[in-house]
């Protein structure tokens, strides 16, 4: 049965975006998901009933008023209508049926119990795209979110609601699995029906929004589903490993993106890469997400150093180095290569969506990878993305280039984990 976006359900829609959007931070979801009981997840699960559908209904809203006539894209209204969908599926969800004693017991303990620390300003936006946007205000976070619910005995109940639930966002999250490839053939589309070769800044800008909307709705509800099916580990609060190691992650990151290369170019040994780490330095953060973030690079460091010199060169290779210095504020990763550079005329073009150097820019409609391809390069999406997923959480990436020699890269990570995360 195909959905259809009904003007009933676009008058609910438009009711919901006309709220204001509540941002969370990675030190505010790591402590709530601490030892969670089942009344905690409940707290969790009515949270997500009321943010879900206001972040889902603005972006459906900004998909139906796109400039340029890129919402009459069919790649574009298919992912309009998965939206409305979750929308539709979220706000129809029925509500748990609780005894009085429990209810009194889930208000007791949310008024008795401390609350969650304020989240500051994301440094990583300078007042525009990281501000909460016009619309109604609601209860912050920090009086919604956290409720102190040990010692009670939560009824079956309760567990089947918070099972249901987790199931109804798994189905969710699948569904929008494609989105990312899904919206660039879209945008594919526009360009081919207006024959531009390049975005202009306007989609540019909304692209930045969208898909930074999108990390934030998965990060929700990914850290929602493992804090329901995962096994407690010491180290890990869903999703978030409050003792990321550095040293570990980036030398996976490492691994593969030397594996993709030597498949990619048929080669026995890609060009080395030297990592120099403390084995010991930790920090709170979203492990797959700094997994992402270096992959990319490594994967274009990896690709420009082959390309400079040739794939039968094997022996010869110029090392990549990728150097990891903790500071104050923040951790950075540095990662450099000698792959030739960028011209300065292109600097600005490579934060650019659907920009590449690769020949052959096209799209499998089938592909269902989240965010990020596995191919040597994709299509022009890796270093906007994953600039987007280090400012997500404070920190950033910015690139420095020598035409004819190399480039240096700065993956810029905030130690103190306090930033709220941007609201487009």
């Amino acid at each position: 049965m195909s959905f259809k976006l009904t003007p009933s359900l676009w008058d609910k829609i438009r009711y919901f975006a006309s709220f204001q959007q509540t941002g969370v931070s990675l030190q505010q979801m790591a402590l709530f998901g601490q030892n969670p009981s089942q009344g905690t997840l409940l707290r969790a699960s009515q949270f997500l009933l009321e943010e879900l559908p206001v972040r889902l209904a603005h972006r459906v809203k900004e998909l139906d008023e796109l400039p340029h006539n890129l919402g009459a894209m069919p790649s574009i209204n298919k992912v309009k209508d998965w939206y409305a969908q979750s929308f539709e599926e979220l706000i129809s969800f029925p509500p748990v049926e609780t005894s009085k004693d429990i209810q009194t017991a889930l208000k007791l303990t949310t008024r008795a119990s401390r609350h969650l620390p304020e989240s500051v300003p994301n440094p990583s936006f300078n007042g525009g795209l990281g501000n909460p946007g016009s619309g109604k205000m609601r209860i912050p976070i920090e009086k919604r979110y956290y409720a102190q619910t040990s010692g009670i005995i939560w009824p079956p109940e309760i567990r089947d609601y918070n099972a249901k639930f987790t199931n109804l966002l798994e189905n969710i999250k699948r569904r929008h699995d494609p989105t990312v490839t899904t919206v660039a053939q879209g945008v594919l589309e526009w360009k081919r029906t207006h024959n531009a070769r390049r975005i202009d800044n306007e989609i540019q800008a909304w692209l930045d929004r969208f898909y930074l909307s999108r990390i934030g709705i998965r990060f929700l509800i990914g850290q929602h589903i493992a804090l329901n099916t995962l096994e407690p580990h010491q180290d890990y609060v869903g999703i978030i490993c409050t003792k990321s190691n550095i040293h570990d992650i980036v030398q996976e990151s490492i691994e593969n993106a030397r594996y993709v290369c030597e498949e990619h170019y048929g080669m026995f040994k890609g060009p080395p890469v030297q990592l120099i780490c403390p084995k010991d330095l930790h920090f709170s953060y979203v492990p797959g997400h700094l997994s992402h973030i270096c992959f990319e690079l490594l994967k274009n460091s990896l690709r420009a150093v082959v390309e400079r010199y040739g794939p039968d060169r094997e022996d010869h290779f110029p090392p990549i180095k990728v150097i990891v210095v903790e500071g104050k504020e923040d951790i950075t990763v540095k990662i450099s290569d000698e792959g030739g550079g960028i011209p300065r005329s292109a600097i600005p073009l490579i934060w650019t969506y659907m920009y590449t150097t690769m020949e052959g820019q096209n799209l499998d409609q089938d592909f269902q990878a989240s965010d990020f391809r596995a191919p040597m390069a994709g299509f022009g999406y890796g270093l906007p993305l994953s600039r987007l997923y280090a400012r997500y959480f404070g920190g950033d990436l910015m690139l420095i280039s020598i035409d004819g020699f190399g480039t240096d890269v700065y993956i810029h990570l905030n130690r103190l984990s306090s930033s709220q995360e941007p609201l487009p």
